[in-house]
């Protein structure tokens, strides 16, 4: 894409994600969920708590990282819930027996907020055992590139990129995952079609790039590259031991990569091309063309959270 069909003279907070047949948008104030059914489009808006007006700590740089991290995992996971309830039972499926159990001994609310619960802890572990624990291993194998720490490290953030890719283009191969992935193009066609200043039609939206600098796609990889850079401080030769001092600093490493991320989406020049270069191109993994229908469940999930004071959604606000 060329320059001037990326970059924006505004750059909105507004952020989203792809859900079953469906996109979640996040405003200032507000968050929408719409989803594709048989009988149309269906709406839910949730108003927004603020958690750093009560607590600024939260708000704080290289601290927010990590809140904003965990928050939108939860709301996402919620999100992402709702949008497979709306799916026939015929298409989606039994559930598993975890869920039959907790829904068999639970109310309703409660089944739900506990199968979240355990959905983000199940993540979050695997998150940690393929991005940390199995690169830290399969490297601590490998005698040749132990001994010496640069090179250690080097091979462990290069085995966390592979498993990154390997994990994404496995992703591709289930058929309402690749849809999920459509979704988010047409998430990131509309964004950029809003700070274009263009009219939210379908025609312009279809016009628009699907690679977008601040997609969450985008800061895994940051976060990948950000941690060869931070755990070059760990000097232990024990594979488990390094395993432990990676975990201890990842909360840094969030924390740096978010704010790499905010930058990258405020500003355009030289040094946030390059920076969100490799992010871009992982989008050509996670991200598909949307159908119209996709385009105008994202407009519609856009419209619905765009605040009414103009500008008051303005990046970095």
């Amino acid at each position: 894409m060329s320059k001037n069909q990326n970059s924006c003279s505004f750059r909105t907070s507004i952020g989203g994600q792809a859900l079953m047949e469906g996109i979640l948008m996040r405003g200032p104030k507000k968050q929408a969920i719409v989803c594709c059914t048989a009988e149309g489009l269906v709406e839910k808006v949730e108003e927004l708590k603020v958690v750093k007006e009560k607590f600024p700590i939260l708000g704080w740089p290289f601290i927010r990282g990590l809140f904003v991290f965990l928050s939108s995992m939860i709301n996402g996971m919620r999100a992402l819930m709702y949008s497979a309830d709306l799916i026939p039972i015929e298409q989606a499926g039994e559930p598993d027996k975890l869920d039959q159990w907790i829904e068999a001994h639970f109310s309703e609310e409660k089944a739900k907020d506990i199968i979240i619960g355990v959905a983000v802890v199940m993540g979050i572990a695997l998150s940690l055992f393929l991005f940390i624990f199995l690169p830290a291993f399969i490297v601590g194998i490998i005698e040749p590139l132990t001994e010496n720490y640069v090179i250690r490290n080097l091979s462990e953030g290069l085995v966390r990129v592979v498993i990154l890719l390997i994990y994404m283009k496995l992703c591709c191969m289930v058929p309402d995952v690749k849809r999920m992935f459509s979704y988010h193009g047409a998430e990131h066609k509309t964004i950029f079609c809003y700070e274009h200043g263009k009219e939210l039609t379908v025609e312009n939206v279809r016009g628009e790039s699907r690679f977008h600098p601040r997609c969450g796609t985008s800061f895994l990889l940051v976060v990948v590259v950000v941690s060869i850079l931070v755990n070059s401080v760990v000097r232990v030769d024990n594979t488990f031991a390094r395993m432990g001092c990676h975990l201890l600093l990842l909360p840094v490493v969030v924390g740096i990569s978010y704010e790499i991320n905010r930058w990258c989406g405020k500003h355009d020049n030289i040094l946030s091309a390059v920076l969100s270069a490799p992010g871009k191109w992982l989008q050509h993994i996670t991200t598909y063309e949307p159908d119209d229908k996709m385009i105008e469940c994202a407009i519609r999930a856009m419209e619905l959270v765009i605040p009414e004071e103009e500008g008051s959604d303005e990046w970095g606000n």
